[in-house]
């Protein structure tokens, strides 16, 4: 039994960046930073932080360029995959990433707006309704297409 699975929970880095296939299928790409705690032999705590490139496909890139900024926190679950490439100078090089089949968004800092939503209408709202609406939903979105090698545009 083989088992290929990338579980993460940190920071942006960057705000994400998306890019269209020629395809016409969204791709976005993001840096997470995750830090490890441990105290050390000589009862010294010490930290470390780890980055991890992300790539998001289709309905998980709209949402995640939409919605993450630098700093927020993120849930990424997916799979690891390592490409090779050629550099300008010839030179075989390689980056493994986290490819996203769900992620999670992590509260919203305090005074950072959410996106509007398109199409609210006028409808009116109870009081609770109201107030219930102010808190917000934390969707989990899963991914369920395949991506084809020849859509990567890098």
């Amino acid at each position: 039994m083989n088992l290929n699975k990338a579980i993460i929970v940190g920071n942006c880095v960057e705000a994400p960046e998306v890019r269209t296939t020629p395809s016409g299928q969204q791709v976005c790409t993001l840096r997470v930073a995750t830090n490890r705690t441990w105290t050390g032999q000589n009862q010294e705590r010490q930290k470390s932080t780890e980055f991890h490139s992300v790539v998001l496909w289709g309905k998980l890139a709209e949402i995640a360029s939409r919605y993450l900024q630098k700093g927020n926190l993120v849930l990424i679950e997916g799979r690891l995959q390592t490409r090779s490439w050629e550099d300008k100078t010839g030179a075989k090089r390689f980056r493994t990433e986290i490819v996203a089949e769900a992620m999670q968004l992590g509260p919203r800092p305090s005074g950072q707006e959410a996106p509007q939503q398109e199409d609210r209408g006028a409808r009116q709202e109870s009081p609770t309704a109201k107030a219930a609406s102010h808190e917000e939903e934390i969707p989990i979105i899963e991914e369920e297409e395949d991506i084809d090698v020849k859509d990567i545009p890098f």
